[in-house]
């Protein structure tokens, strides 16, 4: 690696496994020191102990795990440059069908917890004279799917949350853009592999959708991710960058 996040102090969320770890891999490998957040206690512990990075624990949906989360990993890292919000939660069913409780468990963790980070993040971003935060949307954000209405419309909110955020961090000179991964191969997408009718459907619909004709490995969305938190990224803000292997033209 090339150590293009040499001295970077970076939180992520949603990091215990699929995209979040392989993310926190490559910041790790770039130099970066890094706290990893998930809801998860021991996959998370085990993830960073494999990795490199530091592990807490905290619950994005909820105003005082966060905090104290974020002041916790702020005090570990001595400062905070960059924020990646990765946690993520998938409940599917038709729109007759679904309950109430499960669109409101998936809001809570999607776009509650995107406000909860940056709310309790940005006093610190601000104090470094400079950041990043990197939200992980969706392609079902720009384009949703039947079935899934309740994931759409909440990544469709981090797409919007995050560009209103750029605008009024932009005085700060804090950007913040989104990423739209596509397929990717992980269990996060289990549930909606079901509604498809298993994993060989899922597989046949993605040859037929993907103009790449595959769906993407974990590790192929981390480059974005170190870009973004890099200072290469540094004139880039209020984006919503889709990585889906050509889907979304």
């Amino acid at each position: 690696m090339t150590e293009r996040l040499k001295g970077k102090r970076i939180i992520i969320t949603g990091a215990a496994n699929n995209i979040g770890k392989e993310v926190a891999r490559s910041f790790v490998a770039e130099g970066a020191k890094v706290v990893i957040g998930d809801i998860d206690a021991a996959l998370g512990a085990g993830t960073a102990e494999e990795l490199g990075a530091s592990f807490l624990q905290v619950d994005v949906s909820d105003e005082k795990s966060v905090s104290q989360f974020v002041d916790a990993a702020v005090q570990q890292l001595g400062g905070l440059d960059v924020l990646v919000q990765n946690a993520g939660l998938q409940r599917v069913g038709k729109v007759t069908e679904l309950a109430v409780s499960d669109w409101d468990a998936v809001f809570a963790v999607n776009a509650r917890g995107h406000f909860l980070g940056a709310k309790f993040a940005v006093p610190h971003l601000r104090k470094s004279g400079k950041g990043s935060i990197i939200n992980t949307s969706s392609l079902a954000g720009k384009r949703g799917g039947p079935g899934v209405t309740a994931y759409s419309a909440s990544k469709g909110a981090v797409i919007a949350f995050s560009t209103a955020l750029a605008l009024e961090l932009a005085p700060d000179n804090i950007r913040v853009n989104s990423i739209c991964p596509g397929w990717v191969d992980t269990a996060f997408n289990n549930p909606a592999i079901g509604i498809m009718g298993g994993r060989a459907s899922q597989e046949e619909a993605v040859r037929r959708i993907v103009p790449l004709q595959r769906q993407a490995q974990p590790q192929e969305m981390a480059g974005l991710f170190v870009y973004l938190a890099s200072d290469e990224s540094s004139y880039m803000t209020a984006q919503s960058v889709v990585i889906d292997g050509g889907v979304y033209n």
